[in-house]
């Protein structure tokens, strides 16, 4: 008698990569098959893996090099450049503490950011006064404004693709969400996390980042892999170290976006781990572009069928400031 074995298909992961290039050039099966993908994890993770997309990994890895000679400076020398979470400058030791957005008093995050935000002006002196103003470059690495601006358009770029992938993988338009792009806002964080030789031994609690969901829409890192890494939580995983591939950049959702889609997709909840026993020299560096909306974007729930909660509506902007102030560090 023959004995026959079945064998299971290998789960799906949580966190799935997508290669960009058959979204932007394949036919409306290939398509239809990343977009089924791309709303299957985005309702687990609310993360996801981005290869193809195009962006040279030399101009990644010379921000790296560039910002670390500032980062690597005296404390007296950066001093003038610090700035509170928001701002144009650079975040010191202690500015900033993410578990503070989900209520939780935590130690400071164990990081230094060089942050920039949205620089081209708006019509409305209103928001130009929040939301608009000249970024702070560094004098002492003149070489960072033209890479850091060549990055930014990338990512621009980028974003408008994502969200037109987006729209589709709710089954909506393709310019569901990019239409509300005509003048988004952005942050760029370029944030070093450096050893204990630098921030000391982690408290408690303390974390590079700690346990916190993004605020707006779409979140696109370059990340380095690391043992104090990015991790990344799942109802029926709990915490998990977050795949790595170098060629990829790694993309999650926002609570904004989460509303937007009426529960259907899930704000990507993730913390950064302090630097580990094992290896208390270890270093990273990760560039943190945070894509939003046009200020003053209605975000309205999805209906159902593809919503699954209907929540109040919000002004974009009036959510995330609020959202910001809530990690600052008085």
């Amino acid at each position: 008698m023959t004995s026959v074995t079945s064998v299971s298909e290998p789960r799906k992961p949580r966190i799935p990569t997508i290669d960009l290039r058959p979204w932007l050039d394949g036919d409306a099966e290939a398509r239809g098959a990343i977009a089924r993908t791309v709303d299957e994890a985005l309702q687990t993770a609310g993360f996801l893996l981005v290869t193809g997309h195009g962006v040279d990994p030399a101009l990644r890895a010379r921000i790296r090099e560039v910002a670390r000679v500032f980062f690597t400076l005296p404390p007296d020398v950066k001093q003038p450049y610090a700035v509170k979470v928001g701002d144009r400058g650079w975040l010191g030791p202690g500015a900033e503490a993410n578990g503070y957005s989900e209520g939780t008093e935590t130690p400071p995050d164990l990081k230094e950011s060089l942050s920039f935000a949205t620089h081209e002006p708006f019509d409305d002196p209103a928001t130009n006064a929040e939301w608009c103003a000249p970024n702070v470059w560094p004098a002492e690495v003149p070489e960072l404004r033209a890479l850091v601006e060549e990055y930014l358009t990338r990512m621009a770029e980028l974003e408008k693709t994502l969200l037109s992938l987006l729209g589709e993988a709710l089954g909506l338009e393709p310019d569901f969400f990019s239409r509300h792009m005509d003048h988004p806002t952005y942050g760029f964080n370029i944030n070093w996390y450096p050893g204990t030789e630098v921030v000391g031994e982690p408290e408690p609690g303390q974390f590079r980042i700690g346990p916190h969901t993004d605020f707006g829409t779409v979140t696109i890192l370059d990340r380095q892999a690391g043992k104090g890494g990015l991790q990344v939580y799942t109802d029926d995983g709990g915490w998990e170290d977050a795949p790595y591939d170098p060629d990829a950049f790694t993309i999650n959702i926002g609570d904004l976006m989460a509303r937007w889609t009426g529960g259907r997709w899930r704000s990507g909840r993730h913390r950064v781990l302090p630097p580990p026993a094992d290896a208390p020299a270890e270093e990273l560096m990760s560039l943190v572009y945070f894509g939003e909306c046009t200020p003053g974007t209605r975000v309205e729930s999805v209906p159902a069928p593809v919503g699954r909660v209907a929540y109040e509506p919000v002004d974009s902007h009036v959510y995330l400031r609020e959202k910001l102030d809530s990690i600052t560090v008085d």
